[in-house]
C-alpha cells in the first residue's frame, strides 16, 4: 500500500497555539486517517487534550491515540524512555489502547546524561531541561542511540511503512524553529511543515497545511523578543490568567503580548499554509481590549469584530495559498470548525 494524502498541523507562532486540539479534531474524522505522526521534538513539547470529558496532557505521543489510530513518533524525534513509559501509563489509565503507539526505529534516545547536561549548561536559554538539545547534538555527531538499539520494549517499535492517509502533528512553532527562530533562543529541531517529510514521504503528498496561532502571542522561556517586563503589564497579565497560559510540560508562566500580525504573516507565507486556525479569541473578547502589531505599530480597535476583520484581510492578502481562516473560542471544542 502507498501513502495517498498527507495533512500537516504546525505551530505558526512560538508554540502553545492549540496544535493538539486541532490534530485531535481532525483525527476524529471517521475511518479517514491511517496514521497520526509526530515529526519533531521530544518530551519538551506538551499538548492539552480534552477527550470524552477527560483532560489529558500529552508530551510526545501523537493525538491519534484518542481515536484508535496508530500513532507514530517519527525518526526526527528524540525519546526519553522513562518519560515515554510514564506517558503511556497515564494514557492507558485513561482507557486508551496504547498498543497503537509506535516509535520509528531511527528515532534517537534522550539519556539521563543528556538531561543532566541540559540542566547544568542550557538553563540561560530557557530550555525545558528535558535533554533535547544534547540528544540532537549527539545525533548530529553520529554518536546517538537509536530507538531500535535501545531497551524500549520492541512491541513499541514501528515495523511497517506508512500508508493511506496520514496526519502529521508538529511540536513547538515556526518562531522556535532551529533555522527561522530568534537564534539561539530556539528549539533544536525543524518546526516547519517540510520537516514532516522526514516521516518518509515526498512533499507532493501534502494536501493541507493547518497553521495554528492564538489571537494574542505567548512565549515560554527566554527570548529578548519577549522581555520579562511583559509580566508586569496588568492587561497582558490578565490575558495570561484568563487564558491559563502555563506550560504543559514545565508549568512555567508564559509571557503574553499582543498578536504580531507581521510575524504571523511571515509564518503562513513561508510555510504555505492552506488553512489558518486562530484560537483563544474568547479570551480577547472577555478582556475587551483589541490590539495587534502590524508594520511595527500597535493598532487598536474599538470592537472585536473590527480586529478580526483586519487580521483576516491582512492574512488573505499576504498569502496566495491560504484557503480559509477559522477564529476559535472555547479551547475545549471546535464547534463550527468545518474545514
Amino acid at each position: 500500500m502507498r501513502i495517498e494524502n498527507v495533512d500537516v498541523v504546525y505551530g505558526a507562532s512560538w508554540g502553545d497555539e492549540g496544535k493538539g486540539k486541532i490534530t485531535h479534531f481532525l483525527a476524529s474524522k471517521p475511518n479517514y486517517y491511517n496514521f497520526v505522526c509526530r515529526w519533531n521534538g521530544g518530551s519538551n513539547a506538551g499538548h492539552t487534550i480534552f477527550h470524552n470529558g477527560k483532560k489529558f496532557a500529552t508530551h510526545i505521543v501523537p493525538s491519534g491515540i484518542f481515536y484508535g489510530i496508530k500513532s507514530v513518533i517519527g525518526p526526527n524525534c528524540v525519546v526519553n524512555i522513562d518519560s515515554f513509559y510514564k506517558e503511556v501509563a497515564e494514557l492507558a489509565a485513561g482507557g486508551l489502547n496504547t498498543s497503537l503507539i509506535k516509535i520509528h526505529p531511527l528515532a534517537h534516545i534522550v539519556t539521563n546524561e543528556h538531561i543532566e547536561e541540559d540542566k547544568a549548561k542550557l538553563g540561560h536559554l530557557g530550555t525545558t531541561s528535558q535533554g533535547i538539545a544534547p540528544a540532537y547534538r549527539d545525533k548530529a555527531a553520529r554518536k546517538g542511540l537509536l530507538a531500535k538499539d535501545s531497551t524500549i520494549d520492541k512491541s513499541y517499535i514501528l515495523n511497517e511503512q506508512l500508508f493511506g492517509n496520514v496526519l502529521c502533528e508538529g511540536a513547538q512553532g515556526y518562531h522556535l524553529d532551529i533555522n527561522y527562530g530568534n537564534y539561539p533562543f530556539v528549539t533544536s529541531s525543524e518546526c516547519l511543515p517540510y520537516g514532516a517529510c522526514s516521516l518518509g514521504f515526498p512533499p507532493q503528498k501534502i494536501k493541507n497545511i493547518f497553521a495554528c496561532a492564538k489571537m494574542y502571542d505567548t512565549r515560554s522561556g527566554t527570548d529578548p523578543l519577549f522581555p520579562e517586563t511583559l509580566l508586569d503589564d496588568p492587561v497582558l497579565s490578565k490575558i495570561g490568567l484568563l487564558g491559563k497560559e502555563y506550560g504543559t510540560t514545565t508549568g512555567r508562566r508564559r509571557k503574553v503580548n499582543w498578536l504580531n500580525l507581521d510575524k504571523l504573516v511571515e509564518s503562513i507565507t513561508v510555510c504555505g499554509a492552506t488553512h489558518l486556525v486562530i484560537n483563544k479569541c474568547d479570551i480577547i473578547q472577555q478582556i475587551g481590549i483589541y490590539k495587534v502589531f502590524h508594520e511595527d505599530k500597535l493598532i487598536s480597535f474599538n470592537k472585536y469584530e473590527e480586529m478580526e476583520d483586519f487580521v483576516e484581510f491582512i492574512c488573505y492578502n499576504c498569502s496566495e495559498m491560504l484557503e480559509s481562516i477559522y477564529f476559535s473560542g472555547n479551547p475545549e471544542t471546535l464547534e463550527g470548525f468545518n474545514l
